[in-house]
């Protein structure tokens, strides 16, 4: 299967791979994104050396699995200890006479260093006194826990303070790259399709991998998410517990979050979930960030301690409505529950996160890719009303664009009495907020917009077309 999408990942790895200096690249990002699909297959044969870490293994477990890896590449190994086993290491790789970069991979690192292992400590050792001084070496070092990867490698006090020569955050796909492995994986789906696929399994390349081409949409989440045995059935659970050693905390405030889609404020998910205003708190807070499940941003108009805290990833939000409610026992639950107002509430809760996914895409379909532009959203009141806008716009060129989203099975028809609330909606924003910038209103839906009387309350129209695109 070839690469899809990764363009400037790839050209990282093409430039890291034709240096002329040594490289040590961190690459990151959360379970089941594509990282080790990314290095195997851009590498292929030309990797000189690769080991995976086993979650939950001994440090002993861990050390025999280097041995065999060792023995595969025809060097004897009975590594004691992982000083010994980078000794081994520099034993092969100057044994090594292939021309070019000496690819060297350690997938899973935050499970091969299991507490006390000294691993680190033996990988700092071997990065100092040896493979800093190799100009044919890149040493790719990968791990799904983004918060383990940036306190332990990007923000290292230690030996391996200020030695990263690259990294990459590995991001999920967007809807254009999911069109295309989709595509490659001869998925035959129509638009409105995708984004409700997306609205489910994000751009996750693995779940998408598990999607059969004979079913219907419909037909494959039942039998990934709903059906006894469901690959995903439990994957939520699966996901926070291989990313945090103690996910307790996370799950909470993912739960919190999800009770509140527009987002809360760091003192709200303390009092919903009852966590202490400790550190644990605050870690889980700051891991949840980093790993793009939540996004913390600053409300238009705002202060900084005001700042929102709000889940955007789309497959929590799904597990947490839908595969964590023990009344949901049916086998083929979506495929009957689509007309459901249960589903219906849900589908624009989802279409919401997609599009404050693709806000660049939003920003190229408006023609403002290249105007500095601050994104977040706003909650007011002035005279007495109170309006809530989605996705707020606040861009350099004096002009604050309101964005509404609206999922839709075909053009979005607008009611005298829809316009009535957005005139309002508008005037009580920029009353309470004061601003000088002129106000528009934007519409991101489905299929676009039924020309009408009314439909002029919009003064632009982003359609789920243009969130395909390569920003």
């Amino acid at each position: 299967m070839r690469i899809v999408g990764r363009r400037a990942e790839q050209q990282m790895l093409a430039r890291l791979e034709e240096s002329t200096r040594p490289e040590f690249l961190a690459l990151y990002g959360r379970r089941r994104v594509g990282k080790t699909f990314l290095i195997r297959e851009y590498f292929s044969d030309r990797l000189a050396f690769d080991l995976t870490g086993t979650l939950g293994a001994s440090r002993t477990e861990q050390l025999a699995s280097f041995d065999r890896a060792a023995e595969r590449r025809g060097v004897p190994s009975r590594a004691r200890s992982w000083a010994q086993a980078f000794e081994t290491l520099r034993s092969l790789l100057e044994a090594d006479q292939r021309l070019g970069k000496k690819i060297v991979f350690l997938d899973e690192l935050p499970w091969l260093a299991t507490k006390k292992s000294g691993l680190l400590e033996a990988l700092g050792h071997f990065w100092n006194s040896w493979g800093s001084t190799r100009p044919d070496l890149l040493l790719i070092v990968c791990g799904s826990s983004t918060s383990w990867m940036v306190d332990r490698l990007l923000i290292n006090q230690g030996g391996l303070h200020n030695r990263l020569t690259a990294n990459i955050f590995l991001q999920p796909f967007t809807l254009g790259e999911c069109e295309e492995f989709l595509r490659d994986r001869g998925l035959v789906m129509n638009r409105y399709q995708q984004v409700e696929s997306y609205m489910i399994f994000g751009g996750i390349p693995a779940y998408l991998t598990l999607l059969q081409p004979h079913l219907g949409l419909a037909q494959n989440v039942d039998a990934l998410c709903f059906a006894s045995g469901g690959v995903l059935r439990t994957e939520f659970e699966n996901l926070y517990g291989s990313l945090f050693a103690q996910p307790y905390n996370h799950v909470a405030i993912i739960r919190a979050l999800a009770g509140a889609p527009k987002g809360l404020t760091r003192e709200e998910v303390l009092a919903i979930t009852g966590l202490p205003k400790g550190g644990g708190a605050t870690k889980a807070l700051s891991d949840l960030v980093r790993s793009g499940f939540v996004r913390q941003y600053q409300g238009f108009g705002k202060k900084r301690r005001d700042a929102l805290i709000q889940l955007v990833d789309p497959f929590t939000l799904f597990s947490t409505r839908f595969l964590g409610d023990d009344a949901v026992r049916d086998p083929r639950y979506w495929s009957n529950s689509t007309a459901a107002p249960r589903h219906a509430a849900w589908s624009g809760l989802a279409f919401e996160k997609v599009a404050l996914l693709h806000t660049q895409q939003i920003r190229k379909a408006l023609g403002i890719e290249g105007v500095l532009t601050d994104i977040g959203s706003w909650t007011g009141s002035s005279g007495g009303e109170r309006a809530q806008i989605d996705l707020v716009l606040d861009r350099a060129d004096h002009i604050v664009d309101l964005c509404e989203m609206k999922f839709t099975i075909g053009e979005y028809s607008v009611s005298a009495e829809y316009e009535r609330k957005l005139v309002r909606k508008r005037s009580v924003f920029a009353a309470a907020t004061g601003t000088r910038k002129a106000v528009r209103l934007v519409l991101v839906t489905t299929y676009g917009l039924i020309p009408g009387v009314h439909a002029g309350a919009f003064q632009a129209v982003v359609t789920m077309d243009d969130l395909f695109a390569q920003a």
